[in-house]
């Protein structure tokens, strides 16, 4: 009777098309005290500057890293040139610092100009957005720290950039962003806006520049080039030149219309916008694989709160005890984002590739501070499974992915 259940057994695994032979490797879970990492050294250094002291205890589900054979050293990496990577400290601003390393990344790419814009610039009148959005409204947009990456598009349009060094919007003595207080205060503000039905524009828009010129500092006006005064909006369009018309997100949702315009459904896309292009997952991996040998740098955004996602590793893989690699598609995909497994977390930039095992993995530019904490501090690498499953989207030139940009005509 058993060697009849046996059997059985193994006739039922043949006729579904798996084998014994072809079995990849066995991933283990294993339960692990987060080490102290980068970020601690932020909350440190600001606990010493707010004297405050928070302290978290806790366990988390993690593969166990010791297993997988990985990327060892940026230096296996086919690399574009980028500036070097900078924390973000602790505020919500990686799509911000993300899509301003890609742009720079672009300038160099057309001009060979090495340039170091201000991210805090285009922050600052995010905000001011916000709240104008929130006013519109009447209290019911979402008001938060994150935003999208063709946020820094629109703000770069309207209000032009600066460079790093004409704007920091550090505090003098600060050791790292934090932009806590500042938001608990826009925060409160708006909230009692609502609450009091106070819906003045023009003064909820001064309360709101003055409170971020508090805590950050008031932007620049006129910045000083090369001897010449000019405005922000001057130096992007004289200086930069970068034309934004040329740049397009894609994203790849099977609950919808492929080749079609389509509204990005997370939160930090307060403003709704439907300036993203669907397309089938292969095709969106493949734009990735194409662009990235091409020459071509990255703004992708995604998911970062898995397993297989680790900053003392350095590494962000899919375990086999989440799914098989030859399962993951359009559905599995999918199946994560309406469950709110998948959620819009992190931006980030990819800057370089290399190939093993017959897989591709992607050096990640990553201002957040879990990448502070391996071997090679201010950059993870990312396995192409995990792009796959778990990056929602990303932004790259329409001359990298020509094929594509004729589907959009």
């Amino acid at each position: 009777m058993k060697k009849i259940v046996l059997l059985s057994f193994v006739f039922m695994l043949m006729a579904t098309g798996l084998s014994f032979s072809q079995s990849s490797q066995i991933d283990t879970a294993i339960f692990v005290q987060p080490q102290k990492g980068f970020y601690d050294s932020i909350m440190t250094s600001l606990q010493k500057y707010y004297s405050r002291n928070d302290t978290v205890k806790r366990k988390e589900l993690s593969l166990d890293f010791s297993q997988f054979d990985a990327p060892k050293s940026v230096k296996d990496f086919t690399q574009y040139w980028h500036n070097p990577p900078i924390s973000q400290g602790n505020t919500g601003t990686c799509w911000d610092f993300s899509t301003t390393s890609f742009l720079e990344s672009e300038v160099y790419r057309l001009t060979h100009r090495k340039m170091k814009f201000s991210e805090m610039f285009t922050v600052y009148w995010e905000y001011v957005a916000k709240a104008k959005g929130y006013v519109e409204s009447r209290g019911h947009q979402v008001f938060g720290e994150g935003s999208e990456a063709n946020a820094v598009l629109r703000e770069w349009e309207n209000h032009g950039i600066v460079p790093e060094s004409d704007y920091t919007g550090l505090p003098k003595g600060q050791p790292f962003y934090d932009h806590s207080k500042l938001f608990a205060e826009l925060d409160s503000y708006l909230k009692s806006v609502k609450a009091e039905n106070a819906w003045n524009e023009n003064e909820v828009v001064n309360t709101v520049k003055s409170i971020l010129d508090h805590y950050m500092g008031t932007p620049p006006t006129e910045i000083k080039v090369d001897g010449k005064e000019m405005t922000p909006v001057e130096y992007f369009k004289n200086v930069v030149k970068l034309n934004l018309d040329d740049y397009v997100a894609l994203v790849s949702f099977s609950d919808r219309p492929y080749y079609q315009w389509t509204e990005y459904n997370v939160s930090d896309n307060w403003w709704h916008s439907k300036a993203y292009f669907n397309v089938p997952l292969d095709v969106f991996m493949n734009a990735i694989k194409k662009a990235v040998r091409s020459g071509y740098t990255i703004d992708l955004w995604g998911d970062v709160s898995e397993p297989g996602y680790n900053g003392f590793a350095g590494i962000a893989v899919v375990p086999s005890f989440d799914i098989p690699s030859q399962y993951i598609n359009g559905s599995a995909r999918i199946f994560r984002f309406y469950n709110h497994t998948t959620t819009d977390d992190h931006g980030i930039h990819i800057v370089g590739y290399t190939t093993k095992d017959g897989k591709d993995w992607y050096l990640i530019k990553d201002s957040a501070s879990g990448s502070r904490n391996c071997s090679h501090p201010g950059y993870f690498f990312y396995s192409e499974d995990y792009v796959k499953l778990k990056m929602l989207g990303i932004m790259l030139p329409k001359s990298a992915i020509p094929g594509i940009v004729d589907h959009m005509k």
